[in-house]
């Protein structure tokens, strides 16, 4: 299993902490770093939180090796043909290393705040999907598209330049939601990014998007498996105690719920659990923007070097 790190944006990031986490992961061998897009939290006070694209092209300049993406950005944030352009346009800077992470959206109090539309979920879903046509069209075909959606509307849209990756960048389409969010990802993606979800869990959403695959005529192994997974390091026993204080759950209570929890010999068991449930790759939530020596120990229990 590749192991990433994920952080949230919208906790704190600032220009000096992105520039030093991205060092981090980078040189002590994470497969990637990926971050969320949100302009807050649901609820508050309102922090720092450096806008997703700006901070992603200068990734793909500051960095040479790892993956990097947004986990994810949702359409009712930019009009579809915008995230498009970005996503080929960064990608290429960075030698190909994107991946671009798509949703629909789903946190109230920034739509609000913020003045986007993030309607009510059936409708979310239905705008979800014509961006993930419209952007799908633009990546993966050269001809001029036409489209009349109920949300969208373009004339003989194309994307140039072409993207020096074939395709563009790898679409990811990430949730646990059987009746909509997978058969979307059976559709559109090239990834599937499960969240928060135990391996039992995991195994049976990932047979449910077999199915769906084949139903769309696509082979199984067309699209990548990944997690994002919440992360309860201890560099011991005492500081996992410590971690743990308030929670009311045990180290292995807390893998129940997705996430990696424990000493690095618990983590690196639970990781192999994971392995074994089908996930090829783990972004590993990393809330505290500032622990770096944290992250050194946990690069050390986990990446098999």
């Amino acid at each position: 299993m590749e192991v990433a790190i994920m952080i949230e944006g919208q906790n704190g990031l600032n220009w000096p902490r992105w520039q030093r986490l991205a060092a981090a992961v980078e040189d002590l061998g994470f497969a990637g770093l990926y971050r969320s897009d949100h302009y807050t939290n649901a609820n508050p006070p309102d922090i720092e939180s450096l806008e997703l694209w700006v901070s992603l092209t200068w990734l793909a300049s500051h960095t040479r090796r790892i993956e990097f993406g947004p986990l994810v950005s949702p359409v009712s944030f930019r009009q579809p043909t915008m995230t498009a352009r970005m996503a080929a346009a960064v990608d290429d800077l960075s030698g190909g290393r994107l991946t671009l992470g798509l949703g629909a959206g789903w946190q109230e109090r920034e739509h609000t705040n913020y003045g986007w539309e993030l309607l009510d979920v059936p409708e979310r879903f239905a705008r979800f999907e014509e961006g993930l046509r419209i952007i799908a069209h633009l990546l993966h075909d050269d001809a001029p598209l036409d489209f009349e959606g109920v949300y969208y509307h373009l004339h003989e849209a194309v994307l140039l330049p072409r993207p020096a990756r074939p395709g563009g960048p790898p679409i990811l389409i990430g949730g646990n939601g059987p009746k909509r969010t997978l058969p979307l990802a059976a559709r559109y993606a090239d990834e599937w990014n499960a969240v928060y979800v135990n391996p039992g869990r995991f195994r049976q959403l990932s047979e449910r998007l077999d199915e769906l695959l084949a139903a769309e005529g696509r082979a199984r192994e067309s699209v990548r498996r990944s997690l994002m997974a919440g992360c309860l390091f201890g560099r011991d026993t005492a500081d996992l105690t410590r971690k743990l204080a308030g929670r009311n759950r045990t180290a292995a209570q807390m893998h129940e719920r997705g996430v990696a929890a424990g000493t690095a010999p618990e983590i690196a068991a639970q990781l192999e659990a994971w392995t074994g449930a089908g996930v090829q790759r783990i972004m590993l939530q990393w809330l505290d923007l500032d622990d770096l020596d944290g992250l050194e120990a946990l690069a050390a229990a986990v990446l098999k070097n």
